[in-house]
């Protein structure tokens, strides 16, 4: 027999789009909360089941990776059930429509928080109050309801009504300073990692679970504002105190460590092949030397410590890539494990899936979907000895669940689900107006 899972008897009404509230909600998902995401036929998520409900041949031929990350490369028929962007984050949860600017719609929305414990939106300050979801309202309709907005900077101060996604949140953050390469000062090449996103996931999943946490050994459910840019400038407060206690800002640091060196990710033998290599401290130079014959660079005294090691490192990180470009990434990473010194090997997106480490752990577990096939998705992000978790079910497609949602959950008759189906409110399919 299956043990229950921790989350179970939980159920969480999702309003959250893009990446950062989805990921929270999966996770959430993923050890036994039921939840719904709350969907509509008239208005497309942008950047959450693709960039646009029906993309054209022109768009399809940009080869981004972002806009064309369908099955096989083909939209289908119904394109939002196909895409990376949301069946990464949208497993073991299921999908509800309704459209809440409506009365009707609101009235539906109304006997599902009554049925919840959480409602949960990622939108910008004051979407979900011109709405009619306002906290005060949603409060209303059932008193211990935990409920967890999650705009870009909060509900207060003067960015309170500043729309943006992660990267946008990053930059006023000071976070994409750090990032780039040390000669690159106009930040030409920053990547678009969105770490704000990934924090966010987390970071609310875990906010959620206090709130409810409280609420069961009180009775008493509360507001969450869960500002996304404060969570991440968590992630960052080692810079913020050296630069206060000592004056020092930082800029890019590209792939180097204001505390080791040489830190960095050196080229291979083969094109776009790297590995990485990391020396903590004065021990690890001196193992890194000796493995590599570098007997006199580990008694010269411009090496031995690691201030001399910074001033140095770009001399060193040229001796190093020197060496490596005779070595494949795993036998470099591997010599050097071997002599103590830490190392991998810069692994492709592919490269990872067949990676020995996580298919021993069965890290990454198949799923079938009814309209993408079956794919392996990255896995259960810990494991339980107790209440072990899988994933359970595929992504969730398009109003999928509705006949649950309405008819078991919500106490809708035939009729009335007729009727709201004519409406507008029920169905598979965004309208032709968003194509």
């Amino acid at each position: 027999m299956t043990p229950p899972l921790p989350l179970d008897g939980i159920r969480i009404a999702d309003f959250t789009n893009v990446y950062s509230g989805p990921y929270g909600t999966m996770m959430l998902a993923d050890f036994g909360a039921e939840v719904i995401r709350v969907e509509s036929l008239q208005y497309f998520p942008n950047s959450t089941r693709g960039t646009t409900p029906r993309p054209s041949q022109a768009l399809m031929s940009t080869g981004s990776r972002i806009v064309v990350a369908y099955v096989d490369g083909e939209p289908g028929e119904k394109p939002w059930n196909r895409h990376a962007m949301f069946n990464c984050h949208a497993r073991n949860k299921m999908s509800m429509t309704v459209n809440v600017r409506t009365p009707e719609g609101l009235e539906v929305i109304k006997r599902l928080v009554q049925k919840s414990d959480a409602v949960v939106d990622n939108y910008s300050a004051g979407v979900m109050d011109r709405m009619g979801l306002s906290y005060e309202v949603l409060r209303g309709w059932k008193p211990d309801i935990v409920v967890m907005q999650m705009p870009a900077f909060g509900l207060s101060g003067p960015y309170m009504k500043t729309q943006a996604f992660g990267i946008g949140v990053e930059g006023p953050c000071g976070f994409t300073s750090l990032r780039g390469y040390t000669d690159d000062v106009t930040y030409q090449h920053v990547p678009s990692v969105v770490h704000m996103d990934t924090a966010s996931g987390p970071g609310s999943a875990f906010a959620l679970l206090s709130a409810l946490h409280y609420r069961d050994r009180t009775g008493e459910g509360q507001f969450i504002e869960f500002p996304q840019a404060e969570n991440m400038l968590q992630n960052l407060g080692e810079f913020f105190l050296d630069a206060q206690m000592n004056q020092r800002p930082y800029g890019p640091l590209g792939n180097h460590h204001p505390r080791m060196a040489p830190h960095n990710v050196y080229p291979c033998n083969a094109p776009k092949s790297w590995v990485a290599i990391a020396v903590a401290d004065d021990a690890a130079w001196q193992r890194l030397c000796h493995a590599l014959g570098w007997l006199t660079s580990a008694m010269d005294s411009r090496y031995r410590t690691l201030t001399g090691r910074l001033e140095h490192q770009d001399e060193i990180d040229a001796a190093l890539a020197e060496w490596t470009r005779e070595h494949t990434p795993q036998e470099a990473a591997q010599y050097l494990q071997d002599h103590q010194v830490t190392a991998g090997p810069v692994l492709s997106v592919s490269a990872a899936y067949q990676d020995p480490q996580l298919r021993d752990r069965g890290f990454f577990e198949p799923l079938t979907h009814p309209e993408a096939g079956t794919h392996e998705y990255p896995g259960i992000l810990w494991k339980m000895s107790h209440t072990p978790a899988h994933l359970r079910t595929p992504p969730c497609c398009l109003g999928e669940h509705n006949d649950y949602v309405y008819r078991t959950l919500l106490g809708y008759t035939a009729e009335e689900i007729q009727s709201l189906t004519e409406a507008g409110h029920i169905g598979d399919t965004y309208v032709e107006a968003q194509g």
